[in-house]
């Protein structure tokens, strides 16, 4: 799956403490200062606020404003509650979003955008009625409307009315055919109809018209869901259209992505060799493929290329250091990866892979403090509890600060029944075998798995578990799946997230014998 820690936050914050917008905010405080009723400045600092993801401050700044803005203030009052109602959206808060864009419609009921967003809040909450009324009230006062027919469509999908949801969405595409927006809407509505290969094509036209960046991420989103029907799409547009790079590109890092590296590196050659793209991603990401295929000496000359391509060569240098560390080069492996920390000070990934290669070189206490500041900076990644947990109890023998660690991790408020979680982790290492056994059984009964990697998973908790059978059964059909990931299947011991205790005897070597041809 693709996916990755978020930095939201932390980038935020950065970017409050540019020096302009200090600069400027210093001036906000300063004006509120001398006048704390001035409703005006409180606007434009929630403004600020809101830019950089600071909602409560927002928040709080727009509920001043409201609060001081005069009644005959039409204009502003308007303006206060549309940011008010977006930054509910943002805290997904429907409910309350939706009373702030129902006063902004009452304030200017011509407000194209504050119906709309009315209409969306009615939509979220399942007022489908109301919401069937405003996107209505959209098309008639304009009929060439996108965001009313895909609204009116997602509605018919909810009524069950099939025929019609895909008439709305194909009159919007036939007014605005050179719009990619258009086709990211459809593409939604047809993930609704069930119809995902509709729906990557539709987003590969999105890409095709303009490199759009919602349609690359939606077609990120289809492949966690959906991976064959993504890879079908994406190899008839390369059948059709061979000499476009782009859609081998895009093959490539979904194959990645997905463990499918046999597949990826295949379009990573094709584009260099037909010199259809030539630039250092291309080269790293062939290494990082070539790693999990264990093809360690191939890994580390792309790698290296990579680096020499690009000044900005941060993530090559992680690639680098867990090339190293593979090989046992400790040493080659601490320069590289400090060297990356250094030109990515707030890369998650190259402070974990310090903090392994740490546990690799027996400095446990260092390793432990790294991994509970990446707990600090972001408590809700269940990864981060695994490393921690893992030093403490094989590296610091401290099984019982280990334990409390893996409550706290039991406790984080996410979905426990997605995979993703790896709640069933926390439940095994803080003793509870039979309540960790019953969430992989869920898990794997709610969620679709169509790579392989959720099967990887729940075989790496069997395995943990002493469940030999079961992990051995899990892994087959991971490898069935295409999961080829083979540091993870054979070298892989990090965070008791594996399957090392698989590798005794010959069984693992006869099934990934059995399966070679995935690796090729």
């Amino acid at each position: 799956m693709i996916a990755g820690v978020c930095l939201g936050s932390a980038n935020a914050q950065e970017g409050l403490n540019d020096p302009m917008t200090k600069a400027m905010m210093d001036v906000y405080n300063q004006e509120l200062a001398q006048n704390p009723q001035s409703y005006e400045i409180y606007f434009r600092r929630a403004n600020e606020y809101y830019k950089f993801n600071q909602y409560l401050r927002a928040l709080s700044d727009i509920d001043n404003a409201l609060k001081y803005t005069p009644a005959n203030d039409s204009d502003m009052l308007f303006q206060c509650h549309m940011l008010k109602g977006d930054i509910y959206l943002m805290l997904d808060k429907q409910t309350e979003a939706l009373k702030e864009f129902t006063e902004a419609t009452r304030l200017d009921p011509t407000s194209f955008m504050a119906l709309y967003q009315k209409a969306n809040c009615e939509y979220e909450t399942g007022d489908y009625a109301q919401a069937k009324i405003d996107y209505n009230r959209l098309r008639s006062n304009n009929g060439r409307s996108a965001e009313a027919l895909t609204g009116l469509a997602r509605i018919a999908v909810k009524e069950h009315n099939l025929g019609l949801a895909s008439e709305y969405m194909d009159d919007a595409v036939a007014m605005m055919p050179a719009d990619s927006d258009i086709y990211v809407r459809r593409s939604s509505v047809r993930r609704m109809l069930g119809n995902n290969t509709g729906a990557v094509d539709d987003l590969l036209m999105a890409i095709s018209i303009n490199n759009s960046p919602k349609a690359f991420q939606q077609l990120i989103e289809v492949s966690n869901e959906d991976y064959p029907a993504v890879i079908t799409a994406l190899s008839n547009a390369v059948h059709q259209a061979p000499e476009q790079g782009m859609f081998y590109y895009i093959r490539a890092v979904i194959a990645q992505a997905h463990d499918h590296f046999p597949s990826a590196i295949a379009d990573y050659n094709k584009i260099i060799d037909e010199n259809m793209y030539n630039y250092a991603g291309i080269y790293g990401s062939l290494a990082e493929c070539q790693y999990a295929l264990c093809n360690f000496s191939e890994a580390l000359e792309n790698v290296n290329k990579a680096i020499g391509m690009s000044r900005d060569n941060g993530e090559y240098l992680v690639t680098l250091a867990k090339i190293c560390r593979a090989q046992q080069r400790y040493d080659d492996a601490m320069r590289a990866i400090d060297s990356a920390i250094e030109k990515l000070p707030s890369s998650a990934e190259a402070k974990a892979e310090k903090g392994r290669l740490l546990f690799s070189t027996g400095r446990y206490d260092e390793a432990s403090t790294l991994f509970g500041e990446l707990i600090m900076d972001a408590p809700d990644v269940p990864m981060n509890y695994l490393l921690r947990g893992w030093v403490m109890t094989d590296g610091q023998k401290k099984s019982a600060d280990a334990l409390n660690l893996y409550r706290r991790m039991a406790s984080i408020e996410t979905d426990t029944n997605s995979v993703q979680s790896l709640h069933g982790f926390a439940l095994l290492f803080s003793g509870k075998k039979e309540e960790a056994l019953k969430w992989a059984e869920s898990a794997l009964n709610n969620e679709k798995d169509s790579d392989g990697r959720k099967h990887y998973i729940v075989a790496c908790l069997y395995a943990q578990a002493g469940e030999t059978d079961r992990a051995f059964d899990c892994l087959e059909t991971a490898l069935n799946k295409g999961y080829a990931n083979r540091y993870n299947l054979t070298v892989n011991d990090d965070a008791r997230m594996n399957v090392a205790p698989l590798r005794e005897g010959s069984r693992l070597t006869t099934l990934l014998a059995n399966y070679s041809y995935i690796f090729e």
